[in-house]
C-alpha cells in the first residue's frame, strides 16, 4: 500500500503511441488532460548535492506551474517507488527566481508532450520525449500496476525503471552528445535506436 507522498510507477518504451492510446480509450479510460507541452527545469546546488543524493527539485510549466521534490528511488516489487511532494505555484517566473535566490541553479531543462488518462484509479500517461515515446503507469500498489500494464498489451519484462533524465544520460554517453538539455530542438536531427537508450520496445507483440 502506498504511503503518504509516495509515488509508485513504471514506464515502458512504446513504438506505436496512437495504437496504445486507442487501447486505453477502448478500455473505458477517462482523459484527464489532452496532449500538453511541458517544460521542466531541474534545479541543483552548484556542487550537485541533490543529484548526488538522488534527490530531485523540479519546476514544471504546462497548463500551470508545479514545484516538485522527489526522494531517492527504490525498487519495490519491480516498480519504482519514491517520495514525491508536489504543489502548484501561481507564477512560474517567480518560483524560478525564488529557487535561484536560495542558491539553486538550473542543472538541466527537459521537454515532453504528455496526455493523461485515468482507468479505474490507475494513472496512465502517454509521453512524447525528444528521444522516443513512453507510457507511464502509476497506481496504488505494484500488483495493480502490473495488471494494468498487461491489460494494455505492454510487455512487463520490458519495463523501464530509470528516469527520463537517466535515459538521457545513457544516450548522451553512447552518442557523445555535448549539449546539456533534453529538448526537441536539440534532438531534431538525431537518429538512434531503443538500444541506444538501453531499453526494449514493450508493445511489439500487440
Amino acid at each position: 500500500m502506498m504511503a503518504e507522498d509516495e509515488e509508485l510507477e513504471v514506464k515502458f518504451y512504446v513504438s506505436d503511441l496512437p495504437a496504445l492510446e486507442a487501447r486505453v480509450r477502448a478500455q473505458g479510460a477517462s482523459r484527464i488532460s489532452i496532449r500538453t507541452y511541458e517544460i521542466n527545469l531541474r534545479f541543483d546546488t552548484p556542487d550537485g548535492r541533490l543529484s548526488g543524493s538522488q534527490k530531485v527539485l523540479r519546476l514544471r510549466q504546462d497548463t500551470a506551474a508545479t514545484l516538485t521534490f522527489k526522494g531517492p528511488s527504490q525498487n519495490r516489487q519491480d516498480v519504482t517507488a519514491r517520495q514525491e511532494i508536489e504543489f502548484g505555484a501561481s507564477d512560474f517566473g517567480a518560483a524560478r527566481r525564488f529557487l535561484e535566490a536560495l542558491g539553486y541553479t538550473v542543472a538541466v531543462i527537459y521537454e515532453k508532450q504528455r496526455t493523461t488518462y485515468d482507468l479505474e484509479g490507475v494513472k496512465i500517461t502517454l509521453d512524447e520525449l525528444p528521444y522516443g515515446n513512453f507510457c507511464e503507469v502509476e497506481g496504488r500498489d505494484p500488483q495493480t500496476i502490473q495488471a494494468m500494464a498487461v491489460r494494455l498489451g505492454l510487455d512487463w519484462s520490458a519495463r523501464v525503471m530509470d528516469s527520463y533524465l537517466a535515459l538521457f544520460g545513457c544516450i548522451k554517453e553512447k552518442q557523445k552528445l555535448g549539449f546539456r538539455d533534453l529538448t526537441f530542438n536539440n534532438f531534431e536531427h538525431l537518429r538512434f535506436s531503443p538500444a541506444d537508450l538501453g531499453v526494449r520496445v514493450a508493445d511489439q507483440s500487440v
